[in-house]
């Protein structure tokens, strides 16, 4: 009795479980026997079993279980020596990874706006924390921001027109050679 290959794949997983007995095992084997990728695939499958059974297993450290204890019973923290408490208190909703990421993103997307606007980016002074100074650049950005947006609607305007304009003198030249083909294709009537 012979196998297929979808077959001697789940004789193969027996195998490696080493359950295969009496008629399945003469099965797997006449199949590996015939079939090179078959054999091949279960050569690689038992070595790689055979080499995580040669491999020590390993004992975990005794301080990492105490560790994990610990942090999974769901008691406070106790301060560490030398009074740090109140600096985790202050700092430690700042300091978890979404906050973090939130302030990382947000200067991200500052910088970007700054370069898209052409603010320069420098060392800020006294005078730049005005805030006289801080609304006059920002009303300067803003009016420059304007005028910006202002004159490409203005180019796009001229764009459309000239490209409207072409258009237009396209379709009327093809409409006067259409008409002016039509003329000379008619006869004439003093041409009888």
């Amino acid at each position: 009795m012979n196998c297929n290959c979808a077959e001697f794949e789940i004789l193969l997983c027996d195998a490696v479980d080493e359950r295969l007995r009496g008629d399945a095992k003469g099965m797997f084997d006449a199949h590996r026997a015939s079939c090179p990728a078959c054999n091949e695939m279960a050569a690689d499958v038992l070595g790689v079993t055979a080499f995580m059974e040669r491999a020590a297993e390993v004992e975990p450290p005794k301080e990492l279980m105490t560790r994990i204890l610990f942090e999974t019973s769901g008691s406070e923290a106790k301060p560490a020596a030398g009074g740090k408490s109140w600096l985790r208190s202050l700092f430690g909703p700042v300091l978890q990874p979404r906050l973090a990421m939130g302030m990382a993103m947000t200067v991200l997307s500052i910088s970007m706006l700054a370069q898209v606007f052409g603010i320069e980016v420098r060392q800020l002074k006294a005078q730049d924390l005005q805030p006289s100074r801080i609304v006059a650049n920002v009303e300067d950005g803003a009016y420059r921001g304007w005028s910006r947006v202002v004159k490409y609607y203005e180019n796009i305007k001229v764009v459309y027109e000239i490209q409207s304009r072409l258009k237009e003198w396209a379709e009327q030249e093809e409409h006067d050679r259409q008409a002016q083909q039509k003329q000379q294709q008619s006869p004439s009537p003093s041409g009888r």
